[in-house]
């Protein structure tokens, strides 16, 4: 078993190597107006939007034809170096600045490739600053910080979470064997991510994302298996029977943990999105591996290390047995006794106070979620440093955002050689007329030419370029593309047979987030049903399934709201070195509710299993729960913090996106860990009472489980459970 994790260790490794070439981010969304739009520029024109660069000039001669003439050639030549591109011509951007297109029908992750040749090829004329800029150009560039922001993260996050082990396990080997299982877990899954980014566009975020999320699973779930098994040797088994022991526990929890894990995530999948399913695939792969490490590696990891390996190692006692006297310090094992014991008992004789106070905090943290505002994404959220994005900034001042990404309307003619026609042409003219009296149209590009950029070689097709005044997702972008489509378009008196279509990137990205959250709510109820049918089967309960479900939306519900506070409104922003943006990366509250619906129910099933063990044993719900508490609240509060931990790492990163997604995942896991499952869990089964363990037989039946039936319970012996 070790020698095939260590092959899987070694091939995920190789993977890693090679996945950055194969990772870009795109918006595309299948079966929409902008897919269609999409799809005609490129079969058509030899234009594929997110495979398009933009090549801008400043130079103090802008406005001379002959130095425009000898830039234009220059640019056409450059154009050469990428496979099946062409240049477009330049425009004029104001008194100091040209600029220009060079299209292809390369995909973002095979154009981005050929920044660096394109640059070499512009090289570097007298008394003018060469930039080029673009969606695949600003790709390129922000790959190497991704693999910066990747190493950030993991020193923060690894120093910490050695120090928690360390915290928890005490100076022992046992520390080790966390770091091996997560090592073998997040290479293996980016090893499967890899062979699936040949078979799909796979986003760069997936690989930040499954280095420091499946370093937060993977070792709190071998932290709690070595607990477990180091408790299960302080109780007298031998090693094998420890493990077995262990593994029909802790394991069973993890195993249970990480399925609940797996259907959150797994919801991604059925997203009609490809970007979204793409990232899906890494954040759903992530607890299947671990799953399946956590039931092969280790065990034979504990077998391997055994007692010895994971006996704790005590100076005191090395120092006695030196012969230096030391005092002696009472200590309690006693279950019902401990720290965590006794909260759960001073909770319990006052559950409605702890409940309405926990309460109201989550609550209070969750209101601003009401602000909440959604972006397909921004190129203001990243690093200002590199070539690209200067490039980007310098059009932006002179033109507008809007330059980089404009909408691209197509006018379908029906037929080829008819788009010239005198009234079709009037109509596209009324169009042109139309647009540019919005107030958030900068210019217009329309030439009716026959072959050019604006009419395809057939004739059956007219491009109408607009440029708009602020970059493709926000949010005055987003309204223009919705009276764009709700009534310009459909105001212009077009001949019978042709039809006018809006793509580019701000239709495409109001597309986005149209479909996406149209799918949301409904699989959102698929995840919230399926969580409580296996929760139902691992708790033996029907209401402490709901308990956990409504408790993990408020927790998820308190994301939501920090991020506005954070991002939207700025509290704290620049003491955190986060950016204040106004919008939130719509991919953001999706994912975060398919990852912190499964993580935040980690801790719910790690705490309740533990209380169900002790119910059965006990029959009295205030010992159950106070037992449970005292088993698990130092390895969750540790757990919680290791997780805190690696996603501290995306808030170290220089992407908006990254920062986002990890402030939310902290924030969440945060309450979580301390008032919800330290406060509001054992106050609401306070209140239950009895009823927290209550399944009838005929629901036990179709669940196939025991019954736990709604009577009072005697102490059973743990041998005769």
């Amino acid at each position: 078993m070790l020698a095939f994790w260590l092959v899987v260790l070694l091939a995920g490794g190789y993977g890693f190597t090679k996945l950055s070439s194969l990772q870009s981010n795109v918006f595309t969304v299948p079966g929409s107006e902008s897919d269609r739009v999409r799809s005609i520029l490129e079969s058509s024109f030899g234009d594929r939007p997110d495979g398009e660069f933009t090549v801008v000039f400043r130079t103090a001669r802008a406005l001379d034809p002959v130095v425009q003439a000898r830039l234009a050639a220059l640019a056409a030549r450059a154009a050469r170096v990428v496979p099946g591109a062409h240049a477009t011509g330049l425009r004029v951007g104001g008194a100091d600045l040209l600029y220009g297109d060079i299209v292809s029908t390369l995909n973002l992750a095979k154009a981005k490739s050929h920044t660096k040749d394109l640059l070499r090829a512009l090289g570097r004329p007298a008394g003018t600053e060469v930039y080029v800029t673009g969606a695949p150009a600003i790709q390129d560039e922000l790959d190497p910080i991704f693999s910066a922001d990747l190493k950030k993260g993991e020193s923060i996050a690894l120093p910490i979470a050695l120090l928690v082990l360390l915290a928890v396990l005490g100076l022992s080997g046992a520390v080790t064997i966390p770091f091996f299982f997560a090592a073998c877990s997040i290479f293996g899954t980016l090893g499967l991510v890899y062979g699936f980014a040949h078979l799909m566009t796979t986003p760069t975020y997936v690989t930040n994302l499954v280095f420091l999320v499946g370093l937060g699973i993977a070792i709190d779930y071998s932290l709690l298996v070595v607990y477990r098994f180091r408790e299960e040797l302080l109780a007298g088994a031998d090693e094998e029977e420890a493990i077995v022991r262990t593994m029909r526990t802790a394991g069973r929890a993890v195993v249970v943990s990480g399925a609940t894990v797996a259907i959150g995530l797994g919801m991604l999948l059925f997203f009609p999105l490809p970007f979204v399913r793409a990232i899906g695939v890494g954040g759903f792969l992530i607890p299947l591996v671990s799953i399946a490490a956590a039931a092969t590696l280790q065990p034979a990891l504990l077998s391997v290390y055994g007692r010895r390996g994971t006996r704790r190692f005590h100076v005191a006692e090395f120092v006695r047995r030196r012969g230096v006297a030391l005092p002696r310090f009472a200590g309690t094992a006693d279950a019902e006794r401990g720290l965590w014991a006794r909260l759960a008992r001073a909770i319990m004789r006052r559950p409605l106070a702890f409940l309405v106070a926990g309460a109201a905090v989550v609550v209070a943290a969750a209101v601003p979620v009401g602000a909440l505002r959604l972006t397909p994404g921004s190129a203001e959220g990243i690093p200002r440093h590199s070539q690209s994005v200067r490039g980007f900034d310098v059009l932006s001042a002179a033109v507008g955002p809007g330059a980089i990404s404009p909408s691209q309307l197509i006018v379908d003619a029906g037929e080829p050689g008819r788009v010239l026609d005198p009234g079709v042409q009037a109509a596209v003219r009324e169009l042109v007329a139309r647009v540019e009296r919005d107030p958030e149209v900068e210019g217009v590009l329309y030439r009716p030419v026959a072959g050019s950029r604006f009419v395809d070689p057939s004739r059956r097709y007219a491009q109408v370029i607009v440029v708009g005044r602020h970059e493709y997702g926000d949010e005055p972008t987003q309204a223009f593309v919705r009276r764009l489509r709700g009534d310009i378009l459909p105001s212009v008196a077009w001949p019978r047979g042709v039809e006018a279509l809006a793509g580019g990137a701000p239709p495409q990205g109001v597309d986005f987030l149209d479909r996406a959250y149209s799918s949301f709510p409904w699989l959102v109820l698929i995840v919230l049903a399926l969580t409580y049918l296996l929760l139902l089967r691992a708790f033996r309960s029907l209401l402490l399934p709901l308990k956990a479900v409504l408790l993990n939306l408020l927790s998820i519900s308190a994301s939501y709201g920090m991020l506005v506070v954070v991002f939207r409104w700025g509290v704290g922003s620049h003491v955190l070195g986060l950016y204040e943006f106004p919008q939130i990366e719509g991919w953001i509250p999706i994912f975060l509710f398919a990852m912190l619906f499964g993580l935040s129910m980690d801790y719910e099933v790690f705490m309740v299993s533990r209380m169900r063990e002790a119910w059965d044993s006990v029959g009295d719900n205030a010992r159950a729960v106070a037992i449970g508490l005292e088993r698990t609240g130092r390895i969750v509060t540790a757990a919680a913090v290791i997780m805190v931990a690696a996603f501290s790492g995306f808030l170290a990163g220089r992407i908006v996106g990254l920062q986002e997604f990890g402030l939310g995942l902290a924030v969440a896991i945060f309450l979580d860990a301390t008032i919800v499952r330290a406060l509001l869990v054992p106050s609401l089964m306070a209140l239950m009472g009895r009823y927290n363990w209550w399944l009838p037989a005929r629901v036990a039946r179709l669940a196939r489980v025991s019954p736990s039936p709604l009577r009072e319970r005697t102490a059973l012996h743990p041998a005769g459970r």
